[in-house]
């Protein structure tokens, strides 16, 4: 006898149902030029060997696709997890090696033309939630972060363990992102940040035969330590270094519903801060914009210059999971998301302005069934607070 998969025929509650039914509203529109993929979409990263074209993506069926954004045809797919793949970048000799972290608590490799598996690290005790890649002299580094609340470094050609960072003083909980600081990356040391469930960043500095955490005089208190950068109230998602200012500076997301500029020259303090209101998943920085993303299921585009949200613009029909801006001719934003979709945005004043004028004239049918402009709120607020806490069970 054959089992009913779907919904409607099992109890729901009827915050469950508007969600349903306003996500299967949403699901058609053709917003963002669409690429339907087969599973949830975890994270996405550029391909450095053609930057303004390719990504690779994360996909919870647990395989990583590479995607022609312009052909839009998947050029390759990266088999072995049989657990969701949660995170993926790319580095090694050349840049020629996919790395992508995993659910199964491994980190797989892949020769990123063939897509032949490579080397399979395994270490952590729970999920692998941020992977990145540096050098250290010759050496090719792989740098992992878990649920395990830790952040393992890895010889990448051997496979050795080199170090497990954690932090002895103020808890870490998972970790969420890491991130190479450019400006403070020497040849025989890798400054890192970290992202985490809990509010603190914080800097490692990493060497072929040791690390430290990095400590520092506060710059509010003269003579007071700083063992880790506070400047949010709850989970720091995302983080992502601003090489199109001269500083460098660092910007964050967060379950706060804010992303911040933090200012280098500052050490580090918020300079600017854009409220997104629903949790920040991603944030993206061009010289001219700033776009955060996240559980409200929109972009929200902010001009650099005024700190002003320009463009709010509808799309995907559940959680954005990440960001990333290829640089070509013209700038544009792929966005990746729970609904199966990437969707590719032009970030061109005169496209968005165009788009958000067609979609300011458009209408959907809202949860009650009252028609309501696309842009605005789509859940009420106790709706809004029930979805928010069954997603933070999987923090």
């Amino acid at each position: 006898m054959l089992k009913s998969t779907d919904p409607k025929h099992f109890f729901e509650t009827d915050a469950a149902q508007a969600k349903r039914e306003r996500q299967a509203a949403k699901a058609g529109n053709e917003y963002g030029n669409p690429i339907t993929l087969k599973s949830k979409i975890l994270a996405v990263t550029q391909d450095p060997q053609s930057p303004s074209s390719t990504v690779f993506v994360a996909e919870s069926t647990g395989s990583v696709r590479k995607v022609n954004v312009d052909s839009r045809e998947v050029e390759a797919v990266y088999r072995g997890p049989t657990a969701p793949v949660t995170c993926v970048t790319v580095g090694g000799r050349r840049r020629m090696t996919v790395f992508a972290g995993s659910w199964d608590r491994a980190v797989w490799s892949w020769d990123a033309e063939s897509a032949a598996p490579g080397r399979k690290y395994i270490g952590h005790a729970d999920f692998v939630k941020a992977v990145t890649c540096g050098t250290l002299l010759d050496t090719e580094i792989l740098i992992s972060g878990g649920a395990d609340k830790k952040i393992i470094v890895w010889d990448g050609r051997t496979g050795a363990r080199l170090h497990t960072l954690q932090d002895g003083i103020v808890t870490m909980l998972a970790v969420q992102d890491l991130i190479i600081d450019p400006l403070e990356t020497k040849t025989d040391e890798i400054l890192l940040v970290s992202a985490s469930s809990d509010p603190h960043i914080r800097r490692w500095k990493i060497r072929l035969e040791s690390w430290e955490q990095v400590s520092e005089t506060a710059p509010d208190t003269p003579g007071a330590e700083r063992r880790t950068i506070l400047e949010h109230e709850t989970t720091v998602y995302k983080l992502v270094f601003d090489h199109d200012s001269d500083e460098v500076d660092l910007w964050t997301s967060s379950g706060d519903g804010t992303a911040k500029c933090l200012s280098r020259l500052a050490g580090f303090k918020t300079e600017d801060s854009l409220t997104h209101g629903d949790h920040v998943r991603a944030v993206a920085v061009t010289d001219s914009w700033v776009i955060t993303a996240g559980r409200d299921e929109d972009l929200r585009i902010w001009e650099r210059a005024s700190g002003h949200q320009r463009f709010r613009l509808e799309g995907h029909f559940d959680e954005i999971t990440d960001l990333v801006v290829l640089r070509g001719t013209h700038e544009r934003l792929v966005s990746v998301s729970i609904d199966g979709t990437m969707r590719i945005w032009s970030l061109e004043t005169a496209d968005l302005e165009a788009l958000a004028e067609e979609q300011s004239k458009t209408k959907v049918a809202g949860p009650d069934g009252e028609e309501i402009k696309k842009g605005g709120p789509h859940l009420t607020a106790e709706e809004e607070a029930e979805l928010a806490s069954l997603m933070d069970d999987d923090e």
